[in-house]
């Protein structure tokens, strides 16, 4: 089901870096989850541990998370919105910053910049109602040939942001993980995702996923190439490959919920520009006519009350 929105004047007043307020739990020490991706043309070791049923991945697409693990931190939900039937993950397509920038005569890079700052404040509001899971898009693989005077204005903003965030991150339980294609960014970039997803790899509270120089067809391919080499040096047989296993092998292994409930794509293009292409497969879709650095509370609520109005079949059929 599709949701599209028609424009409404609303600016992003958010000017400040994301600082939520000190949490009042201690965050345990847990096993991290599958690593941090460093290229997605490197193979990866066997899958180790038990295949996950079918029935358990139907089961892990309709879940929702409960509410009582998490402090309420002293905001309650925004009117309309039900804790129980809150997306434990959600994905975003951060689209329109420089149609944002242009319409208002800004210098070039100004909307990537005013983007940053919703972003922040995204993370915020997932990390205040307890969505488990946020998944962002920030340069997709396609993105290289853009002018590189913009490529380099978004390696050095993303370098920028990672930097400023990470003590906030580690302090409030957020867990960072980069997913695509690393190889291809600046080497001092590159050894910041890296300790990064280090540092915060014991933290629960909101796992932040961005995907960057990120393709998902390629995504598929390499989890097809590495169970292809799998079968290749015995470890399994080909009748026992199954979607499971593709799933293991891809870039959202890092995370416990890799199957995004909702899907927002802003500045109202209706594709998902080879965005998870695998893991969308029983997402609600949202879409929405504001460009990125206008999207904030407002419209987040919106798409949040439009995913609990509706009915998820995963193929069966209302009783």
């Amino acid at each position: 089901m599709l949701s599209l929105r028609f424009p409404i004047s609303f600016e992003n007043a958010l000017i400040t870096p994301f600082k939520p307020r000190p949490s009042r739990f201690q965050t345990p020490t847990v096993q991290s989850l599958p690593r941090l991706s460093s290229s997605l043309s490197l193979p990866r070791a066997a899958t180790a541990g038990v295949v996950l049923k079918e029935e358990d991945r139907e089961l892990s697409n309709n879940r929702f998370a409960p509410r009582g693990d998490f402090p309420p931190d002293g905001e309650p939900l925004p009117a309309g919105l039900q804790r129980e039937l809150m997306p434990r993950h959600v994905a975003v397509i951060m689209d329109g910053n420089v149609r944002w920038e242009r319409q208002r005569g800004l210098p070039a890079g100004s909307g990537h910049e005013a983007g940053a700052r919703s972003l922040r404040e995204l993370v915020e509001l997932c990390w205040k109602w307890g969505i488990r899971v946020l998944t962002v898009f920030a340069f997709s693989y396609d993105n290289w040939v853009r002018p590189q005077v913009e490529v380099d204005f978004l390696m050095n903003l993303f370098e920028k942001m990672t930097s400023s965030e990470i003590d906030s991150f580690a302090r409030d339980g957020i867990r960072i993980s980069v997913i695509g294609d690393l190889s291809k960014l600046p080497n001092s970039l590159q050894k910041l995702i890296s300790d990064a997803g280090d540092r915060t790899k014991g933290n629960f509270r909101l796992h932040l996923i961005v995907a960057v120089s990120y393709s998902g067809k390629y995504d598929i391919v390499q989890a097809c190439k590495n169970i292809s080499q799998k079968v290749k040096d015995g470890l399994i047989k080909v009748d026992d490959v199954n979607e499971s296993f593709i799933e293991q092998e891809l870039e959202t292994n890092c995370t416990e919920f890799p199957y995004p409930d909702l899907l927002i794509r802003t500045s109202g293009e209706l594709r998902v520009s080879n965005f998870l292409l695998w893991q969308l497969a029983y997402t609600e879709f949202f879409f929405v006519s504001a460009l990125w650095p206008d999207f904030g509370k407002a419209e987040f609520v919106e798409a949040l009350i439009s995913f609990q109005q509706r009915q998820r079949r995963y193929g069966g059929r209302d009783l």
